[in-house]
């Protein structure tokens, strides 16, 4: 297969928001207990964090983290996770049918998180609850001291404010399925009003509205416009929502569904242009897709049992086991977001651990990076400057979900301050190598000096406990420069990271 490809220094979609590689994680399943969280485990500090874990996490440089939800959020007292651990009630999770301790509130949250590195992006519960109980959070989380909230965090053993910048006025409020859904007027006064409020506290806060939950919701794309008209102008973003599976077992239609992502994207900002002008609005508002993974592999299954189980704590869900076919589908999807940067600005990964995740830990076991970890962590680390257009000329196949879906990945990234190009490129054809021929316009003596590939695994080839590396990116060869043109054979059904430094 003949692949030519063409990448201008000059011709440049937008700066990237390093916030498009951020995370999601939610006080459901085994994300936080037994997740980044297990007092007694031989790898816990002093606070009940797995340093294993963190140290997968620390890895990934993600920029922000959205928390504590998620369904869960929509009936969370966030009061119930502060003050003494031996003081704090124990609830009953109504979006997962489980028993929440409230052994890690915002607080502990916060230490994880700066041992992270990560910017935290809270939400609030717009669902049973409403703007005071949202506006006190705020309070409590970032102001200084001399109020109520504020010297109440103090008296925590907090003392200084979190600062934190991003906050999600509620979730997935457009779905029945929600507690305390709502009809789209209403969700976007209720938004609207929070968004007022918060702005009054801090004008430079990031207030981000609920979008639809997925594209294939009946309220879809009337949801958007209804809600913005009502908050347009006192918000910044508008979240999207999308999992992805191949439960037809039909490799090529999974990957075509990347492009039916890029078709919903392109609907939501048509949407927001329209309510823009309509309102004669100054403000821009963009994407957050706040939420994004693969999910298929167990859904139905765990979708029966935890509408049947008995409140357990922290009970194994949605505990998925990716393959290597997903590795290839998360690295087309990154590079959807980064072709679509100029829309989307912010993205999280859902979840970060034990549920729908990159990385898993056993329950006093080890921990282990899944499949998807790596090519999100390559994404993450070197694909921050700025998005390329990029020209690519290589056959093409039709599918289910979409047309004319070409067989090669690609997506640009121009480091322009260490003058490096860095390329993601997929091979999703079953069969065939790629013949590569990458024309460098604009980019003097390009020399490759970083090849990671992976390739030549099965599809359905996974990692675990017994074999936490058996998935993973080597060096790869077969591609070099040839008259200031990358030129070489990729393997079918195989992702490349190619690193070249530019005078």
């Amino acid at each position: 297969m003949k692949a030519r490809v063409a990448v201008h220094r000059d011709f440049k979609i937008s700066d990237i928001d390093e916030r498009l590689y951020s995370a999601f994680i939610e006080h459901m399943g085994r994300a936080i207990y037994g997740g980044i969280y297990e007092p007694g485990h031989p790898q816990a500090d002093a606070q009940g964090f797995r340093k294993d874990v963190l140290k997968f996490v620390q890895d990934l440089k993600i920029p922000a983290i959205r928390y504590p939800g998620g369904n869960f959020v929509s009936a969370y007292r966030w009061e119930d996770g502060i003050g003494p651990k031996d003081q704090r009630p124990v609830r009953l999770d109504l979006a997962w049918r489980s028993k929440e301790t409230n052994q890690v509130g915002v607080n502990e949250f916060a230490d994880w998180a700066s041992l992270a590195g990560i910017e935290m992006m809270l939400a609030v519960n717009l669902g049973s609850r409403g703007l005071e109980e949202a506006r006190n959070f705020l309070e409590y989380v970032n102001f200084p001291s001399g109020t109520s909230w504020s010297d109440l965090r103090r008296s925590h053993g907090k003392d200084d404010p979190y600062k934190v910048k991003m906050w999600c006025l509620g979730n997935e409020m457009d779905g029945p399925w929600q507690i305390g859904h709502k009809v789209a007027t209403d969700y976007g006064r209720l938004a609207n009003e929070t968004a007022k409020a918060f702005k009054a506290f801090d004008r430079d806060i990031e207030a981000i509205v609920c979008g639809s939950s997925n594209d294939g919701m009946a309220t879809y794309p009337e949801w958007e416009r209804e809600v913005l008209e009502e908050c347009y102008e006192n918000v910044d973003y508008i979240s999207l929502h999308k999992y992805f599976g191949n439960k037809s077992k039909d490799t090529l239609n999974y990957f075509g569904k990347i492009e039916e992502t890029g078709r919903y994207i392109q609907t939501i900002a048509g949407t927001i242009d329209y309510v823009k002008s309509k309102k004669r609005a100054k403000n821009d508002v963009h994407i957050c897709f706040d939420e994004w993974n693969v999910w298929y592999h167990i859904r139905d299954e765990d979708s029966h049992r935890w509408r049947t189980w008995d409140w357990p704590e922290a009970p194994a869900l949605l505990e998925e086991t990716y393959n290597f076919e997903d590795a290839l589908f998360v690295a087309g999807l990154l590079n959807e977001f980064i072709r679509r940067s100029d829309r989307v600005r912010i993205a999280c990964i859902a979840q970060l651990v034990n549920v729908i995740a990159p990385i898993r830990a056993e329950k006093n076991g080890p921990a282990w990076r899944q499949t998807i970890y790596h090519p999100y962590r390559f994404a993450s680390i070197y694909g921050r400057g700025e998005a390329l257009n990029v020209a690519v000329d290589a056959p093409m196949y039709n599918c289910h979900v979409a047309d004319d879906v070409s067989y090669l990945d690609v997506a640009a990234v121009y480091d322009r301050k260490e003058s490096v190009l860095t390329l993601f490129v997929v091979n999703r054809h079953l069969t065939d190598k790629a013949e590569l021929d990458v024309s460098l316009t604009g980019f003097a003596k390009p020399a490759l000096f970083e090849h990671h590939a992976m390739e030549g695994y099965g599809l359905n080839e996974t990692n675990g406990p017994d074999r936490p590396d058996h998935v993973a990116p080597k060096q790869g060869a077969g591609v070099g420069i040839e008259d200031g043109k990358l030129k070489g054979s990729i393997a079918p059904l195989s992702y490349h990271v190619f690193r070249l430094k530019t005078n």
